[in-house]
């Protein structure tokens, strides 16, 4: 009988590394489960309901022409970046600086995982993007803001709707 040499086996990942990414992926498994996809309207009446219009000078028109162009109104969206870091939720909140991933340590300045922001219940979105609006930059922060919302008539993104 011929003996079979047994080579070491080459692994793509460390044990870890597989561990974690798969710990990732479930998590945000679970948070779809729980994400939504809201209406132009009923988005309108829960930011409304919150607080946002008037917040920092941003009508609710803003808020919500933000939602559209970065998420669809879909608070499950996650978009993926180049550098391992993350745009997380309706409002694509990054986790370069206001929430922690498992991939990227950044300042996480709202304080909470940015799987908090995956979930049909908006209040940590909107704590967060009121952290974010007192910056300097306010909503041009968001890219897709300046160039969609910004200094344009937004009053058709809440015509009709009933607060």
């Amino acid at each position: 009988m011929e003996a079979r040499s047994r080579a070491p086996r080459r692994q793509l990942c460390p044990p870890g590394i597989t561990w974690l990414a798969l710990a990732y992926l479930l998590s945000c498994l679970l948070a779809s489960s729980k994400a939504k996809v809201f209406s132009r309207c009923e988005l309108a009446k829960v930011l409304n309901d919150f607080g946002l219009d008037g917040y920092r000078g941003y009508n609710l028109a803003d808020w919500v022409c933000l939602a559209y162009y970065t998420s669809g109104f879909n608070t499950a969206a996650v978009d993926h970046e180049a550098d391992g870091s993350t745009n997380n939720g309706i409002f694509q909140i990054s986790s370069r600086k206001w929430c922690k991933n498992l991939s990227l340590n950044g300042p996480n300045i709202c304080r909470l995982y940015c799987s908090d922001l995956l979930n049909n219940d908006l209040k940590d979105s909107v704590i967060c993007v009121m952290k974010i609006v007192q910056e300097p930059q306010g909503m041009g922060y968001w890219e897709a803001w300046r160039h969609h919302c910004q200094g344009r008539d937004l009053t058709d993104w809440v015509d009709g709707c009933d607060f």
